[in-house]
């Protein structure tokens, strides 16, 4: 069983402080008792992982711009996010805070690059299995030996128009 969390669990280290969701002292008590707890987790048997995909200034910008622009990706942008953009240095410090008080030997933070979509995730994915043990099963990659596909006019059938159907509209043809 695989659990994942997106930030959620640790927005009580960088979000929450940095927008003023939290108190101080509720800060500090999480950031104090989060790697105890995540101690206990693991001493249960728990792989615990966690990953910070880093996005530099410069690529983070660019997304910006091109959310800002682009109307089917502006529900990506919140105003926590444009609130945000006010507050980088701090939200940066907080990270480097969390880093710091909740990187353990057995619970370590481990940062992929995100400036490129596509790697960073094939980096993520490729890191958690390097931390999993597992048995590589060489069978489920050996190429399948597909069965020829039926043919509708063999059957009897013929497969009415695209067209004829409830088709949607083309919109970004």
């Amino acid at each position: 069983e695989i659990v994942l969390f997106d930030r959620s669990w640790y927005n009580r280290a960088v979000v929450e402080p940095v927008m003023g969701f939290c108190t101080q002292d509720e800060h500090e008590s999480f950031m104090r008792d989060v790697p105890l707890f995540e101690r206990m987790l693991i001493d249960s048997g728990t792989i615990l992982l966690k990953y910070w995909l880093h996005v530099s200034p410069e690529e983070q910008e660019k997304r910006f711009q091109d959310r800002a622009r682009d109307p089917r990706k502006r529900w990506k942008m919140s105003p926590i996010d444009l609130e945000g953009r006010h507050r980088w240095v701090a939200f940066t410090k907080a990270r480097d805070k969390m880093f710091e008080m909740a990187s353990t030997k057995d619970a370590p933070w481990r940062v992929i690059n995100g400036n490129d979509k596509e790697r960073g995730r094939l980096n993520a994915i490729r890191s958690i299995l390097d931390c999993i043990p597992y048995e590589f099963n060489r069978q489920a990659f050996e190429p399948i030996k597909l069965p020829p596909r039926a043919s509708g006019a063999d059957k009897g059938y013929e497969e009415p128009a695209l067209e004829e159907l409830n088709l949607v509209t083309d919109y970004y043809s």
